[in-house]
């Protein structure tokens, strides 16, 4: 039976309207500085450094095919699949976490490493929603994740929330893997957002530790050399017929990799982990939104 209009007006309304996730470096708070150089529409949708996948949700009306998204945090991955794909098995793990929360229950948690992707989804939910600052970070070594807890009950998600969730990703392919190889699928037509880890960086030469080095969400850390790499990649998505955005710091050395795109400098202020104790602290930060042309 054909979708009437007030059919599809309902479920646009359905739709979830933000993250499901708390997430590092997210860009909630910056969507209206970035929106504006979003085209209004696009046939895919390609994120190669998903997160929260605040943009997703703000654009999801704008894309016409699929949306590609990707990320190298696998169990990341996971939650996504699972929410918009085994939404009867997530709920009632997602209510028993619920249940059984604590702050020795999370350390519980935190220690385990369950079995399949469903399973795995729901504990990735569960420390995202109690962990200090909603952070993920992993030990280089094990892999294992090694954030205390944030003193922040555990909400799980309704069932409502879920079946928003669920018309929001009947259009996604949550993919496991890195920009290189989000970047490949990008075709004519398509648009790419780029949010990648932000380099550290340093407030003067004598400080040991970066004033934000939140570049490292899994076991690979995102340096320099891959921010030319993606540098390059973005000329060749230009050449293509490729359009992109990208959220990244403001300074002379990231404006040095894109000479020929369009560059927007704008201050925000951002919370950034103090270095000494479980506190964040609110800093200016300089900002750009760099359009490729």
């Amino acid at each position: 039976m054909p979708t009437t209009e007030s059919q599809a007006v309902a479920e646009t309304d359905a739709r979830a309207k933000k993250p499901f996730l708390k997430w590092v470096g997210g860009k909630t708070r910056l969507l209206p500085k970035i929106l504006p150089y979003v085209p209004d529409t696009f046939v895919n949708y390609h994120e190669p450094f998903l997160g929260g996948g605040a943009m997703f949700f703000a654009i999801q009306d704008r894309i016409q095919g699929r949306a590609h998204l990707t990320d190298l945090n696998e169990e990341l991955i996971n939650a996504w699949i699972a929410v918009r794909s085994h939404q009867d098995d997530l709920q009632p793990l997602l209510d028993w976490y619920k249940e059984q929360d604590s702050k020795d229950f999370y350390y519980e948690v935190r220690a385990t490493r369950p079995e399949g992707l469903v399973a795995s989804a729901a504990r990735f939910i569960y420390l995202n929603q109690t962990s200090w600052n909603g952070l993920w970070r992993t030990n280089s070594k094990t892999g294992a994740m090694n954030v205390p807890w944030g003193d922040r009950p555990f909400r799980g998600l309704t069932h409502d929330a879920l079946m928003g969730l669920q018309n929001s990703l009947s259009i996604v392919d949550a993919h496991f893997g890195d920009f290189r190889e989000a970047c490949l699928r990008a075709e004519p037509g398509d648009f790419v957002y780029l949010d990648p880890p932000y380099l550290p960086v340093w407030s003067n030469s004598d400080e040991k530790e970066p004033t934000s080095k939140f570049n490292k969400y899994t076991s690979k850390v995102f340096g320099l050399a891959d921010l030319q790499e993606l540098a390059d990649i973005c000329a060749v998505l230009t050449q293509r017929g490729v359009r992109w955005v990208m959220s990244n710091r403001d300074n002379e050395q990231v404006r040095k990799l894109f000479p020929d795109a369009d560059i927007i400098g704008f201050t925000t202020h951002r919370s950034i982990a103090a270095q000494s104790k479980r506190a964040v602290e609110a800093r200016r930060s300089p900002e750009t939104i760099i359009i490729g042309k």
